[in-house]
């Protein structure tokens, strides 16, 4: 494509008003030249060259000026506000005239914030700033930034666009939890653990289901006998605990729209828990049905301390960037979980059939500890008092619910059930009750303790 000329470009920029002066003038001294009135032709040559002159002048401007952006924070939390932070350098040795900053934002984030500058000095500086604000997660890009210059009379504009741009990215809200206890085991230790787990001698190694492959000197005969099935000493055990968060993303599973629907609430539930997680000095690794995982590791070398910022971040887009899923069922999570699936597992779970729970169900001998939240989809779709949703067998919702809980607790999972409204750290404190109940129904090792080391 061939360059546009100077003087097309230039003519392009002229405003309205330059536009009005432009024709008042050629129509003056047309005027002037068919009537003969001198003084009308000096009045319409002034109308017409001013607009001209101006945009020769803005044209032949070299201004040199550098732009700069951050943002505060990076990742913003849906539904709270951030600030990106606007510098403009001039770097030329001769002062600035009009500067007009326009940056480009998309629509979801607000309109698109405009700003005057009157004059920068040479090598000086302005900074200016703005609010922008999304419902929705996403990456959402910033820029590139405007910069329009114009003369003094307003008569010509000419814009100059920069190349660099941001992105902005907005997480789901992260909830505190407090901490619970579960039935489980640890998977890994850190220092405190390693202590126990060394004063507490070969007959009481943490022991595991046997798998193909593994050495048949390690077979704990004590823990044989007791579960009824071939069990190996845990040696050489990982130095962290291990957690997996899983969270569905079926279409099908989930009910409601937008920021208010059970799909989010679960977006926001598994940041929360995962989060939750890596604050204790948890390897997190987020899952979803389709058996994508991303994996983030707690701060320090062991034990507990505080999450890493890096491991967080990771967690934290990935989860900005999560859609609906097109799946029926939990098959490629399960086989996932059935390679790899030791240590916690928290499931946070939209509607499934009975035969999805139950091959859900058995991975439990393969995990520490395990944790259903399964989400009440009929909550987020019906109002309050508005009647009982019924299924295409004529049991009610809450006759499935007890069903499947039952299920799961038969499996050794702990089983809670969220419905629209309800808030996650409340949910998160019935875990411990919930836990302390399943006990009964299954024999799983030990007691496990989220959020407190045990020595």
């Amino acid at each position: 494509m061939a360059a546009t000329p100077a003087w097309r470009s230039a003519l392009s920029g002229l405003t309205t008003r330059g536009r009005s002066f432009l024709a008042a003038g050629l129509t003056a001294v047309l005027c002037a030249v068919l009537l003969g009135q001198s003084a009308l032709l000096s009045v319409g040559l002034l109308l017409a060259v001013l607009p001209l002159a101006a945009a020769a002048m803005l044209t032949r401007t070299r201004y040199r000026v550098a732009s700069g952006r951050r943002l505060s924070p990076s990742r913003a939390p849906a539904g709270q506000e951030a600030r990106v932070h606007l510098r403009v350098d001039n770097i030329s040795r001769v002062p600035t005239g009009l500067l007009m900053l326009e940056d480009k934002v998309p629509y979801v984030l607000g309109p698109r914030p405009r700003f005057v500058l009157d004059r920068v000095e040479p090598h000086g500086h302005r900074e200016v700033s703005y609010r922008v604000r999304s419902d929705l997660r996403g990456r959402y890009p910033l820029g590139p930034l405007q910069l329009r210059l114009g003369d003094p009379f307003g008569l010509c504009e000419l814009t100059r666009a920069f190349t660099a741009a941001d992105t902005l990215t907005v997480v789901p809200q992260v909830q505190a939890l407090p901490p619970v206890r579960l039935s489980g085991e640890w998977t890994g230790y850190g220092e405190s653990h390693s202590r126990a787990v060394a004063l507490a001698g070969e007959d009481d190694a943490v022991p595991r289901e046997y798998r193909h492959g593994d050495d048949l000197r390690r077979v704990h005969w004590r823990s044989t006998a007791k579960y009824g099935e071939l069990m190996v000493r845990r040696e050489e055990a990982p130095l962290r605990s291990r957690a997996t968060v899983l969270l569905d993303t079926r279409a099908a599973g989930h009910q409601g729209s937008g920021p208010a629907s059970s799909f989010e609430w679960a977006v926001s539930a598994a940041a929360s828990v995962s989060l939750h997680l890596l604050e204790r000095g948890y390897t997190v690794r987020l899952l979803t049905d389709t058996g994508d995982a991303v994996s983030g590791t707690a701060a320090g070398s062991g034990g507990f301390g505080g999450a890493s910022a890096e491991a967080a971040g990771v967690l934290l887009d990935a989860l900005a960037m999560v859609r609906y899923s097109t799946g029926n069922g939990l098959d490629p999570a399960e086989e996932v979980l059935r390679l790899g699936g030791e240590g916690l597992v928290v499931a946070l779970l939209g509607d499934l059939e009975d035969e999805q729970l139950a091959g859900l169900a058995r991975l439990r001998r393969r995990t520490s500890s395990a944790l259903a939240i399964l989400l009440d989809g009929d909550s987020w779709t019906l109002l309050r008092g508005a009647g009982t949703l019924r299924t295409t067998s004529g049991e009610t919702g809450e006759q499935r619910s007890e069903r499947q809980t039952r299920l799961l607790r038969e499996g050794g999972w702990t089983v809670l059930h969220a419905r629209s409204g309800d808030s996650l750290p409340d949910l998160w404190r019935q875990a411990d009750r919930a836990s302390a109940t399943n006990q009964g129904s299954y024999t799983g090792p030990g007691s496990y303790w989220m959020g407190r080391d045990q020595a």
